[in-house]
């Protein structure tokens, strides 16, 4: 069965980089490129949602020209790459604090959004300026906030940016690393793992599909076990 919701933490555009011995910005620009294909192919696979770690609270701590750089790539992205997602009948919905994003940036996101909103094709979650334990923070305040004291799991899921939509049923990591790195902690509890060794820029639509035929030969028990039949 094709997962429903696949998350991915898109990880190594710099060190793609280094090793072509390019700066780090041109890796970023791949991985802008990487992006582009794998929403196709997902949406073309039948995937409903698909979210993607693009920037997280943590990396404010980069070098200031990484993240000038950053910052182009992602007005770009969505002034110029929007028009043809919409055409897809991709719908765009950001998850973080956008809070610290310059002004023309978040007019940005909000034309994009907004341009997006009545497709009904792919769900696509750019995770901007985010952090799960922000997030769920965030949320916790938000429930006081509503005289909410005793709030049960559902309610909860109700005050996160992924508010509506199921959890990821597959978690992908690029790059050969085994951390989870402050992403979608409360959504991923039981979401199938799948690591690959390339970098982000080198990830493919086969990698996806690939990742995902891993995906329909696990046995997903969510805490009980499955029974052999008899």
């Amino acid at each position: 069965m094709i997962p429903v919701h696949v998350a991915i933490i898109m990880d190594g555009n710099g060190r793609w980089a280094k090793k072509k011995s390019l700066p780090r910005t041109f890796g970023h620009r791949q991985g802008v490129k990487t992006v582009k294909k794998i929403v196709k192919a997902a949406n073309s696979l039948g995937i409903k949602v698909l979210t993607l770690y693009a920037f997280s609270t943590e990396n404010w701590k980069r070098p200031e020209n990484e993240i000038k750089a950053l910052m182009v790539l992602l007005k770009y992205f969505l002034s110029k790459e929007i028009d043809e997602l919409s055409r897809e009948g991709v719908k765009l919905r950001i998850l973080g604090d956008l809070s610290k994003f310059s002004k023309d940036i978040k007019i940005e996101i909000d034309k994009a959004c907004k341009r997006t909103c009545n497709n009904t094709g792919l769900e696509l979650n750019i995770a901007l300026n985010y952090g799960a334990r922000q997030e769920i923070l965030q949320a916790f305040e938000e429930m006081l906030k509503q005289g909410i004291k005793k709030p049960t799991e559902a309610t909860l899921s109700s005050f996160l940016y992924t508010a509506g939509q199921p959890d990821p049923d597959l978690l992908i990591r690029t790059s050969g690393e085994f951390r989870i790195s402050n992403f979608l902690l409360w959504q991923i509890a039981y979401s199938e793992i799948y690591i690959v060794d390339k970098l982000w820029p080198d990830f493919t639509a086969q990698d996806l599909e690939n990742a995902i035929k891993n995906f329909e030969n696990r046995q997903r028990r969510f805490g009980g076990i499955v029974l052999e039949k008899q």
